[in-house]
């Protein structure tokens, strides 16, 4: 008997170790290694259990007889149960009956329709001299083969299985570190060719550049944080394409620019008839980046209603469109970006904490141009020469000009200095840009009219307050929704979002649609 069980033995270790050549599709290896000690020595409802390092917890990984639902209730602490046991002590298990035994937990539940006694095995999985694991299967009871080989056996499998893990282990890490490298080589080259990304040498933009190398290659969430114009909106398409997603969409929501009755619709689809005019299906922003990207712009405008749905895609990467049942499936990776301060808007309640926590897995504060002077006239040639391209046009700056340019506070940043420039390539007739010509494109409409000499009570309200009182008045009109507000008053989204940063509006904003919400419940 001995003799036919120790061929036996030899057959599925030999059968195991011809799988290695699946060891680097690790679930696909471990899978067969369940599906051969089941048929060959009817281990049953074997599974394979590792620690899951960013829960503290023991997961079923894989396993043979177990359906998908009984897999998945398969989760224990590290001090629980019998498995938990055979990890902590990294010593094995045998349980006779598994009825009898105080220590098993059942957790999936898969022996309730047992009527004889079942009998249990579990052996640690050692790596390194540390346990990473356990190996779990189940015997109907019998006394014809002994516990001890049994164990045996199973410990001589779990080193095997050790050893897939670990191939696998190497090959993640030296791929993530390919990756790395690669989104590095990537980003030096488009700096030496004046590619797209990052235009500064400035120590404060070196720290971006090396923030978007790090995280590229990840699927880490990020967070932008700055203010308008700073360029979020170029980082989060660097770090798209610097990606292994570049070939999937990258799918750009501004949630400042969309009514709060219509967000929703517009980022998780509808069903025919799940509002007013509503006539057929559609899917929304994440449905059209799978497998892509999604950046969402000012992210602090987006409703509470909506937040949580938001953060259940985080969490779960499902959703249901509006006015539908049915859960669908997403791989996104999601880059947002805001000019407020959302620890500001969670302290007013206006902003859900949890989900402020997990969008912030990786944040990356985009420093304004007054913290960066040195890269102004880098900046100011970088966008002479993308305009005058674009206009077919040669030019360049005269010394007072950049002396006049790089003076300017820029509050508008780098974007009020690419629409600035553009105006100056349209205007300007000759081939030098000189200080005149500069002054005269200076929006004259962000200085104070001066006040005249006649007594303080009849003074004319200062230009700055009166654009003020008519943003608010546009905005109030227009239930604090600034693409609305911005349309009434004929100016871009643009040139609102910098009227409410100039006027530090948004708290207001933020609070009284709020109070709207709240009013309408």
């Amino acid at each position: 008997m001995t003799t036919t069980v120790t061929s036996l033995e030899l057959q599925v270790l030999s059968s195991i170790s011809g799988i290695i050549d699946k060891a680097l599709s690790l679930d696909e290896a471990l899978n067969e290694v369940l599906k051969i000690l089941s048929e060959n020595l009817s281990m049953k409802r074997a599974t394979i259990t590792l620690e899951d390092r960013t829960t503290g917890t023991l997961i079923i990984w894989a396993s043979h007889g177990l359906s998908p639902e009984e897999q998945s209730r398969g989760v224990y602490r590290l001090d629980e149960g019998v498995t938990g046991n055979i990890f902590r002590t990294a010593k094995p298990y045998c349980v006779r009956d598994v009825r009898k035994d105080p220590l098993f937990l059942d957790r999936t539940r898969a022996r309730k329709t047992e009527t004889r006694a079942v009998s249990f095995i579990g052996v640690p999985i050692m790596l390194h001299g540390k346990p990473i694991g356990v190996l779990n299967v189940d015997r109907l009871f019998g006394d014809e083969v002994s516990f001890a080989e049994d164990v045996r056996l199973l410990t001589v499998v779990a080193t095997l299985i050790a050893q897939f893990i670990s191939l696998n282990d190497q090959v993640e890490e030296r791929v993530e570190g390919l990756k790395m490298e690669n989104v590095w080589l990537k980003s030096r080259l488009s700096l030496g060719s004046g590619g797209p990304y990052i235009v500064g040498s400035s120590q404060a933009m070196q720290d971006v550049q090396r923030k978007i190398e790090r995280v590229a290659a990840t699927k880490a969430t990020v967070l932008l944080l700055g203010e308008s114009g700073t360029g979020k909106t170029l980082i989060a398409h660097t770090i798209h394409d610097l990606s292994d997603r570049k070939t999937f969409p990258f799918i750009k929501v501004n949630c400042a620019a969309i009514p709060d009755t219509l967000i929703e619709s517009e980022l998780f689809g509808h069903e025919r008839g799940a509002y007013t005019g509503a006539t057929s299906a559609k899917p929304g922003r994440f449905e059209d980046a799978h497998k892509g990207t999604i950046f969402l712009d000012e992210i602090g405008e987006l409703p509470l209603a909506v937040q949580a749905k938001l953060l259940r895609v985080l969490q779960d990467r499902e959703f249901e469109r509006l006015g539908s049942n049915a859960t669908k499936k997403v791989d996104v990776r999601i880059i947002t970006a805001t000019n407020k301060d959302l620890e500001r808007l969670v302290e007013a309640d206006l902003f859900r904490a949890d989900l402020f926590y997990r969008l912030k897995v990786f944040p990356i504060q985009v420093p304004p141009l007054r913290e960066r002077p040195e890269d102004i006239p880098k900046l100011l040639n970088h966008f002479l020469q993308k305009a005058a391209k674009e206009y077919n046009r040669s030019l360049s700056f005269t010394p007072e000009a950049l002396a006049l340019l790089k003076a300017h506070p820029w509050p508008g940043n780098a974007r009020e200095m690419e629409n600035l420039v553009e105006r100056l390539v349209i205007m300007v007739d000759g081939v030098r840009i000189a200080a005149e010509h500069v002054r005269a494109c200076m929006d004259e409409g962000q200085r104070e009219i001066p006040a005249p000499t006649v007594q303080a009570a009849s003074l004319p309200k200062p230009l700055r307050e009166l654009e003020r009182d008519e943003v608010v008045a546009a905005l109030r009109r227009n239930g604090w929704v600034q693409h609305q507000a911005a349309r009434e008053l004929a100016i871009t989204d643009r040139q609102m979002g910098y009227r409410v940063k100039k006027y530090q509006l948004d708290v207001v904003i933020a609070t009284e649609r709020m109070r709207l919400r709240t009013a309408l419940r």
